[in-house]
């Protein structure tokens, strides 16, 4: 099999916009990721089991189910119940719900992370709870973190191409449009791997470096 430079020149366009929707849906989902974690992970420290409690059921079951199964649930059987979204951000969502319940858990790690005496010394303040977290813990528990939520960008960008099957017309679905249309399958999907391989390495370089850099 032989490698046709005309097609990869033509498949070349549609990468870069596929490319395009590839990170957007990565950016957005690691955003609600990010946010959606923080709530979960300050959940479990409520002084209240009827928060602990279910919050932990919701995060365990989303955590334990598959990500293909949930973007399937929320793109064909929610509608049936008249909640529906477009493809991409019916993607955004199912990317940012999945991997909040693994940054949930970071940072969690991350707040127990933060020394005793920090309370303590929020405490002999006299700071309110809310003070408390967010001028005292966050900021030294999320510095903790960064490179571990990193790496769960990397993750996501990397489970993105599911999207394509609900329709995102992402890197994945790029690639299967120019091979059904030009019989050439192994020029874009070669193309494909090394965008992934372009973006994703060198990310998981700049982790380790940070995370070399916040441990000392």
């Amino acid at each position: 099999m032989n490698w046709n430079w005309d097609v990869a020149k033509d498949f070349l366009p549609e990468l870069g916009r596929g490319l395009l929707i590839t990170l957007e849906a990565t950016a957005l989902g690691s955003v609600l990721a990010f946010a959606l974690g923080l709530v979960w992970a300050m959940a479990f420290r409520s002084p209240t089991r009827f928060v602990r409690w279910p919050v932990a059921a919701v995060v365990e079951f989303i955590r334990n189910t598959p990500l293909l199964v949930q973007l399937f649930f929320f793109y064909y059987v929610l509608p049936t119940w008249d909640i529906k979204f477009s493809a991409l951000t019916t993607g955004v969502i199912a990317l940012g719900l999945h991997y909040s319940t693994y940054t949930a858990e970071v940072y969690r790690a991350g707040i127990d992370g933060v020394p005793k005496g920090q309370w303590e010394a929020a405490t002999a303040l006299s700071l309110s709870r809310g003070r408390t977290w967010t001028a005292v813990i966050l900021p030294q528990a999320i510095r903790r973190v960064v490179p571990a939520l990193g790496n769960y960008v990397i993750a996501m960008l990397k489970d993105s191409p599911m999207l394509a099957l609900i329709g995102v017309v992402d890197l994945l679905q790029k690639a299967r449009a120019e091979g059904a249309s030009s019989f050439q399958y192994i020029e874009p999907y070669t193309m494909v791997g090394i965008a992934f391989i372009v973006i994703a390495y060198p990310a998981s370089l700049l982790m380790r470096a940070l995370e070399r850099r916040l441990g000392h």
